[in-house]
């Protein structure tokens, strides 16, 4: 086979999955001496478009995953690209908890989409709730990964292997409901409309609104007015730590996976 242009494509509110995908479609771009382009779809209006690939493209598509899955926001989004046969890596990367289901439903998504899946990886960076659960990740461990990947997936690609099925990815058949989190007593606690909240020292800089990437925030009074995906972008990006969350539901599943997920979750891939 003959790949002409190397695609970085991702969703990355905070940049973990962009590390990912970047890394290793770079990697993959100077083993096969192809050029490389990243193509971001975390604004709401980069996702108003279609994106069109061609048999001779390789597309590494990365997320985040949020409750075990891929985001269902980025749903709609996902089913409009059209692969026209390109080769597909599907990414994922996830806070230290585990990745569940994402990565095989990432790969079902892009094979739907006429891409051909080669690849797929699943790669921790920091939980987007916490600065501690997998803080500082991805780290040199991670990114050494990243170039093992990319490497088998280069060989993959120069060898005699012919595509036949979708690529073996770890996950669920059928893919598992999203993961719930509970209290103690093992009561369900519901955090899907809990919104970040503003202090009054807010400067009123607009990075909020700018890295928002559902276009949730108010660019008047920079409360958030929309969905919110729980990426964390706008307190992470905040340069007065103006925002915050104040649920107690919220605040106790943070507790909670800082608690039990402090060990180190390892990356895992598959070619």
């Amino acid at each position: 086979m003959e790949i002409k242009k190397v695609w970085a494509m991702y969703f990355s509110p905070t940049g973990g999955t962009k590390k990912a995908v970047t890394t290793v479609a770079a990697d993959v771009a100077a083993r096969l001496q192809v050029p490389m382009e990243e193509l971001s779809f975390t604004s709401p209006q980069s996702r108003e478009q279609v994106y069109t690939f061609c048999e001779t493209d390789l597309v590494l598509c990365g997320t985040p995953v949020i409750a075990g899955r891929v985001p269902n926001v980025l749903l709609p989004f996902l089913k409009t690209i059209v692969g026209n046969n390109a080769y597909a890596v599907a990414i994922v990367s996830f806070g230290n908890r585990n990745y569940d289901d994402a990565l095989i439903e990432l790969r079902n998504l892009l094979e739907e989409d006429g891409l051909r899946s080669v690849a797929g990886g699943a790669f921790v960076s920091e939980h987007s709730f916490s600065t501690t659960l997998a803080g500082g990740r991805p780290d040199e461990k991670d990114y050494a990964a990243m170039h093992d990947f990319a490497q088998k997936i280069a060989e993959k690609l120069t060898s005699d292997w012919i595509y036949t099925e979708p690529a073996y990815v770890k996950g669920a058949v059928p893919i598992r409901p999203y993961f719930k989190p509970q209290d103690r007593h093992g009561e369900h606690i519901d955090i899907r409309k809990v919104k970040p909240k503003t202090k009054d020292d807010c400067c009123r800089c607009g990075i909020c609104a700018k890295v928002c990437p559902m276009g949730s925030i108010d660019t008047t009074t920079y409360d958030c007015t929309g969905i919110c995906i729980k990426c964390c972008a706008c307190i992470k990006a905040c340069p007065t730590q103006s925002k915050y969350f104040d649920d107690p539901g919220y605040i106790y599943h943070k507790e909670e996976l800082e608690e039990m997920y402090e060990r180190r979750a390892d990356p895992e891939y598959f070619v």
